[in-house]
């Protein structure tokens, strides 16, 4: 059986390990809040104004697991979310009509700003893809999408067929009051009480929610008109992210996985040892002082995944892989 979920050398790979995924994570959030509806779920049934970092690292934690953790732990993490969605309800006050959690519609939204956040983001802060890759990473994650419940076919699986899905739900879009409020929750955050330590450091949040904000698309910026724009925004916010990026690049691990929730570390130590037992080799130096855990891959990679297995899909070998929570 695959070591991962994900082949280590798939762009899911890529994209998901890159340390500027923190950027894209948030962006995607702010992103998904535009959509009224959706907007209203989180806003009525999640635990967001007391935490609003609580659903970050939660989403941090199902990256993880539906990229580098196995089959077995990302099916049962998969199961318990669609347990917890398909027993939540809200109502829209604007319509007066009910909807459920996994609604087909909801669902679809929600993976689709994720995963479109994610490539533009770590595109955008340096990493290297090609054209192929953008239709290669979005087809990956048409299969990752069926751990919360949708088919691969539900989600557009090229580049293509999601620029024609944004122009279709873009009308449908709004900035409501909840939605402007939930990104001056996310521009600066109450800090959870597990983290309490990182209270003095919160400050350096603010480069990172303001980068997840100047990401997105000039309409959404001016629709929620919560931090001026200045001339040159598009290009300031590039080099800050290649700047954000090449930082982080530099933060051994031992510290900076001390952000990340305790299971979303011990599944990236467990991805470790299944790549290790599966003729993967261990580069670049000291544990200690390295800033990435990379694997170069064996000379030939066979894996036994059946066709239905969700989040596989095989790509050309890459520089190498970096089973750390989020890099």
């Amino acid at each position: 059986m695959q070591p991962t979920v994900a082949a280590p050398e798939s762009v899911t790979w890529r994209v998901h390990l890159d340390r500027s995924m923190w950027v894209a994570g948030v962006r995607a959030l702010m992103l998904q809040a535009l959509h009224p509806v959706a907007m209203q779920g989180v806003w009525q049934l999640s635990d967001f104004r007391s935490d609003p970092t609580g659903r970050l690292m939660r989403t941090a934690h199902f990256v993880a697991v539906t990229t580098y953790g196995s089959l077995t732990e990302a099916r049962t993490l998969g199961e318990h979310i669609r347990r917890v969605h398909r027993s939540l309800g809200f109502t829209d006050p604007a319509t007066g009509r009910a909807h459920r959690v996994d609604q087909h519609d909801l669902l679809v939204w929600v993976h689709c700003a994720e995963v479109t956040s994610y490539l533009e983001t770590t595109r955008r802060a340096g990493l290297e893809l090609g054209a192929a890759d953008l239709d290669r990473y979005l087809d990956e994650q048409s299969r990752t999408a069926a751990y919360v419940g949708l088919a691969p076919d539900d989600v557009p699986r090229n580049v293509a067929d999601m620029r024609r899905y944004l122009a279709k739900v873009r009308p449908n879009l709004r900035v409501t009051p909840e939605a402007r409020r939930a990104v001056r929750f996310l521009l600066w955050p109450k800090v959870p009480e597990r983290l309490s330590w990182l209270a003095p450091l919160k400050p350096l949040w603010f480069p990172v929610g303001a980068l997840s904000y100047a990401t997105l698309p000039a309409w959404a910026r001016r629709a929620y008109g919560t931090l001026p724009e200045l001339p040159g925004a598009d290009a300031a916010a590039t080099a800050g992210l290649r700047a954000l990026r090449s930082g982080l690049n530099r933060v051994p691990e031992r510290y900076y996985n001390l952000v990340f929730d305790e299971a979303t570390v011990r599944s990236a130590e467990e991805a470790r040892q299944r790549l290790l037992a599966a003729g993967y080799e261990m580069e670049n130096g000291f544990r200690a002082l390295r800033s990435r855990t990379r694997f170069r891959a064996p000379a030939s990679v066979v894996t036994d995944a059946p066709e239905s297995v969700p989040g596989f899909s095989p790509s050309p070998a890459d520089e190498g892989c970096r089973p750390s929570p989020a890099g």
